[in-house]
């Protein structure tokens, strides 16, 4: 019949085992080139993991130039890292660098808060005053970061700060006049609203670089 398939002869089964493992050799160049692709991968993506860490960590620092909580979320990046990074090997790290980033990240906030407390409010500014000066504190610091000053490397770091400064005297100064008092009788809140902005502000980011130099070195040890 027109379907009927001609035999060249019967089955050796001899020669089974050297047909089946003409392919296998065939295809071991390519199963090598896999395994080493593999193995160039697994250490290269642990590299990029551990430089992802850092530069999480360093744009949360920059948050802190803002008026944001950027060393807690340093803490929190850090956190999930050890909790879904890497077990072994020199890019993994433990929970000791995430409780010591912990404990400067408190210490920078108690810094924070001890630079206000001897600032605007020690100086006898009123809840809408304080309240106005970190409104201002904010706005000044990010208006600060996109202008910048003309210093390399570091020109918006210096004008977040600073700006950060002159916004909270001129919102504490608005909230002092608004209640009543004169800009001669409000300057000296003003004064010491920018000092307590600016002091506390360089306490919290020198916290937030030890932050840093944690991740640093837990993924580089």
């Amino acid at each position: 019949m027109i379907f009927d398939m001609p035999m060249t002869g019967p089955l050796d089964l001899e020669t089974a085992p050297l047909a089946i493992s003409m392919p296998v050799k065939l295809l071991a160049p390519c199963i090598g080139e896999s395994n080493s692709w593999a193995t160039w991968l697994e250490p290269t993506g642990t590299v990029l993991a551990a430089i992802t860490l850092v530069l999480l960590c360093m744009i949360a620092w920059a948050g802190n130039l803002i008026a944001l909580p950027g060393n807690w979320v340093a803490v929190a990046i850090l956190l999930a890292y050890a909790f879904l990074g890497p077990e072994t090997g020199n890019a993994s790290i433990g929970y000791i660098p995430v409780v010591a980033a912990f404990c400067f990240a408190l210490l920078g906030e108690a810094f924070e808060f001890i630079a206000a407390a001897l600032g605007a409010q020690k100086a006898g500014a009123s809840r809408k005053a304080t309240l106005l000066a970190m409104v201002g504190s904010m706005a000044g610091a990010i208006f600060g970061a996109i202008v910048g000053l003309p210093v390399p490397i570091v020109g918006q770091v210096l004008a977040a700060i600073l700006f950060g400064g002159l916004g909270a005297t001129l919102g504490a100064m608005l909230g002092e006049w608004s209640n009543g008092s004169s800009w001669r009788e409000s300057l000296p809140i003003g004064h010491a609203a920018f000092w307590g902005r600016t002091i506390g502000t360089l306490g919290k980011v020198a916290a937030g670089a030890v932050i840093i130099v944690i991740a640093m070195i837990s993924v580089a040890v």
